[in-house]
């Protein structure tokens, strides 16, 4: 960008200065003052595209991008809407309402509207269809939000293409300011952009679509919401999605006969961005440029490439150059989301407060320290997409495997440890195998009980640490190998080991509940370094944040917490236990609530778990421990207590965070605003659909409800019955004939712990949206610790030989 000269900025300062001192022995107040040093903002130049990344850029084939990316600041966006992919016209609506958006589905899956110049009425088309799928899903999506408030502004803007006709539509669907068609010929689109700086402050320009081979967009029909022309969806019509000739067909734009190559696409649209930039210099004004991805190329989503030059778009903050961009909403270095870009514009221009309190989801982007070198931070832009697209088809088999290595362990405890079972066994094997083989093979069933009893106890353990070994895993960059899937697998069973051998070690081992607490204590632990030092190891974990899917970025996503809340709680259970038992039960009570106060702050308190559903959980779940610690007997007025002091903790995060300044809030300040504004009712059933759909229509789930429906309706009352057995009843093998009730004798807190699980898990499902993830996560580490603890209390309650 062009600078002043070294006089006339020195004759600015010296003015400022001169009317600083007249106005402060005139008596002005410090505001006024303030208000004369003000500047003016200055022009912002938006260049959107769709489908273009990162690793598209090259020296030689993207010479714009390719030296914006080495004077500004470079970032990826997480385009995701409201589908898996975002298709163009996902991505420009989303920059219209500051919030997620997205056109009606298609008839045909991935199929994605070409976006037509609006026609003479200033119309953009196809907007009754934008309106009618916004008013269809749960996000309340406001169409128009950025021409509204440029307008109310009094902001002169100015769009060129398509796509920029959709971003600047008012909530009526027409275009505010200028639009102009794009024009054929680069040198044209810079002579444009270069007369629209020169009578508008703002500035947006639709560069191009890039798409994959085989999924070009295609032209819609008219899909007869809005047969009287207004832009709005007539009331009782049905969107009809037969394939048909387009009305709209754009003539001047002709579209071509052969599809053109990924890099064809690639360099029209970074010549178009060139334009632009030289338009932007030539101009003489110090511009904020944004130049940003918004939606995918084809239905692989990837993370989308964004960039920015010239003033920060907040006051006070750090120009755009050779450093990474963020912003508050993800709170991860090189990361944005779509609706960053609204709030990032409207600050940009000095006019956020003309937007609706509430409605943008975003924060203004800003910049952050990155590599030194301008490829080192490409390549870290890069290595975030790589990161996101590796671990996206794995998380389904991990799952799948996962949930499949607990029922096996559940299934080998209550059915191939049973005595019963295995004596009916030993009978079969004498049957197919008789004489001394078949004797030998029986006897060896149940010779080594010491042996089995060993091995499960390193299994319960070894499964109780997957969770947090997945988290672990990203310490080290398996993505860059090759295949990515072998090193993870690799990783995750390396760390298995290291934590299975340290909950193992003599001091740990000898402790009855040892193992369970060093497992829950390195899996809090990991979960509380990491959240408290940003969220790193979270980000494209298996169990972690998926930034493709553009949720939450930092704190606690429903996984982390049902993790963090059970390693806490058996933490607390592990410690007090032996407090409890020597008769201590004021110091395990302390215990308890030391681990439950710190759980509860990191969780809830904005900034850093920033977890709503978190506290509301955690509070009775801990209080619950406590007081069955202390001998004090639950009543339903003690239960209410508790209950009504989560609340009052979630709420008071809340509240302190709604006070902070708009754009510095987390989600919990938001859904205060949200609160206030009368929309409570449509979150809670956002969150309530969510909550359903995930429970009936993921087979992962319904393969955990599954399992748990056999572990206690099938078997629930046979074991309840082995359990009271006075000889140890079928498991009397395993325990020397000490009865199963003993461990609640010699494991005083154990009881009282699951009671407080189930309390935590109980409550995290219901309050959370995918909150059926809280339960099922939960169980994967509290079940194979259960078991673990089993089988350190039988080799204890053994005879030592």
């Amino acid at each position: 960008m062009p600078r002043p000269p070294l006089l006339t900025r020195a004759g600015c300062a010296a003015a400022t200065l001169i009317v600083t001192a007249l106005a402060t022995f005139a008596g002005a107040s410090p505001a006024a003052a303030a208000a004369t040093e003000a500047a003016e903002p200055g022009p912002v130049v938006v260049v959107g595209m769709t489908g273009l990344r990162w690793e598209d850029v090259g020296a030689l084939t993207t010479p714009a991008l390719w030296d914006l990316s080495r004077t500004g600041s470079v970032g990826t966006v997480a385009a995701r809407s409201l589908n898996p992919f975002a298709c163009p016209a996902d991505g420009w609506l989303a920059l219209s309402a500051g919030a997620r958006a997205a056109d009606l589905a298609a008839e045909r899956y991935g199929d994605c509207r070409t976006l037509r110049e609006p026609g003479a009425d200033a119309l953009v088309p196809g907007w009754a269809d934008y309106v009618q799928s916004a008013l269809e899903e749960d996000y309340d999506a406001n169409l128009g939000v950025l021409g509204d408030a440029v307008a109310a502004g009094g902001v002169t803007a100015t769009g060129i293409g398509a796509g920029a006709a959709i971003a600047l539509a008012d909530s009526g669907g027409r275009a505010v300011g200028v639009h102009q068609r794009r024009p054929f010929a680069v040198a044209d689109l810079e002579t444009a952009v270069r007369t629209a700086l020169g009578t508008s402050a703002l500035v947006v320009v639709d560069v191009g679509t890039v798409r994959d081979p085989g999924e070009l967009t295609v032209d819609r029909v008219p899909s007869g919401l809005d047969a009287d022309g207004d832009g709005q969806p007539d009331p009782g019509a049905t969107p009809t999605l037969e394939p048909g000739e387009s009305d709209d067909a754009d003539l001047t734009a002709p579209d071509a006969v052969t599809e053109p190559t990924r890099s064809d696409q690639v360099r029209a649209v970074d010549a178009r961005i060139a334009a632009v930039l030289d338009a932007v210099d030539r101009s003489g004004q110090d511009a904020t440029v944004l130049v940003a991805s918004l939606a995918d190329s084809g239905t692989q989503p990837h993370l989308q490439l964004a960039a920015a030059t010239g003033p920060s778009a907040v006051e006070g903050g750090a120009p755009f150059e050779q450093t990474l961009l963020e912003s508050r909403s993800t709170r991860q270095p090189g990361y944005l989301m779509t609706t960053d870009l609204t709030p990032t514009i409207l600050s940009a221009l000095g006019i956020r407060d003309s937007a609706p309190e509430g409605v943008l989801v975003g924060s203004p982007v800003t910049t952050t320290a990155g590599p030194e070198l301008a490829s080192g931070r490409v390549a870290a832009m890069i290595d975030q997409d790589r990161h996101a697209r590796a671990v996206r088809p794995l998380v389904g088999p991990f799952f799948t495997l996962l949930i499949a290595v607990n029922l096996v362990l559940y299934a080998l405890v209550t059915l191939g440890l049973n005595g019963a079972v295995l004596a009916n066994l030993s009978t079969g094997l004498n049957r197919v195998l008789p004489g001394r083989a078949g004797r030998a093979v029986a006897r060896s069933l149940t010779s080594r009980p010491g042996v089995v009893l060993a091995g499960l106890r390193v299994a319960g353990v070894a499964v109780a640490s997957i969770p947090v070994a997945t988290f672990l895993a990203n310490l080290t960059p398996w993505w860059r190998v090759q295949p990515p899937s072998y090193a993870l697998t690799g990783l995750i069973l390396a760390w298995i080991a290291v934590i299975t051998g340290l909950a193992l070690l003599p001091p740990w081992k000898s402790w009855l509940l040892g193992p369970v607490g060093v497992v829950a204590a390195v899996t809090a632990g990991v979960v509380a370094v990491d959240i408290g030092t940003g969220g790193r190891l979270q980000i494209s974990a298996l169990m972690g944040v998926q930034p493709l899917v553009g949720a939450r970025f930092y704190g606690f996503n429903n996984q982390a917490f049902a993790l963090f809340a059970a390693a806490t709680l058996l933490l607390a259970v592990a410690v007090a236990n032996s407090l409890v038992k020597r008769g201590r039960r004021a110091r395990a009570v302390a215990v308890v609530a030391a681990i439950g106060i710190i759980a509860t702050a990191l969780d809830g308190l904005p900034g850093l778990g920033s977890d709503f559903g978190g506290p509301p959980a955690l509070v009775p779940g801990f209080a619950v421990l406590g007081l069955l610690a202390a001998g004090v007997r639950l009543t339903w007025w003690r239960v209410l207590a508790v209950l009504s002091a989560g609340a009052a903790v979630v709420i008071s995060f809340a509240v302190l965070d709604w006070l902070r300044p708009v754009d510095s809030r987390t989600h919990l300040g938001r859904f205060v605003q949200t609160v206030l504004d009368g929309g409570l009712v449509p979150v809670l059933t956002r969150k309530a659909s969510q909550n359903v759909d995930i429970l009936f229509g993921n087979p992962l789930t319904l393969l955990a409800i599954a399992g748990v429906a056999l572990v206690v309706l099938v078997l629930g009352r046979p074991l309840r019955t082995l359990a009271s057995a006075p000889d140890g009843g079928p498991f009397g093998w395993l325990s020397a004939g000490a009865p199963l009730t003993q461990l609640g004798t010699d494991a005083p807190m154990l009881r009282p712990g699951l009671t407080a699980l189930a309390i935590t898990l109980g409550i995290g499902f219901a309050l959370n949206d995918s909150g059926v993830v809280i339960p099922a996560v939960g169980i994967a580490v509290v079940v194979p610790l259960l078991v673990a603890a089993c089988a350190a209390w039988m080799l204890r309650v053994r005879p030592t030989r």
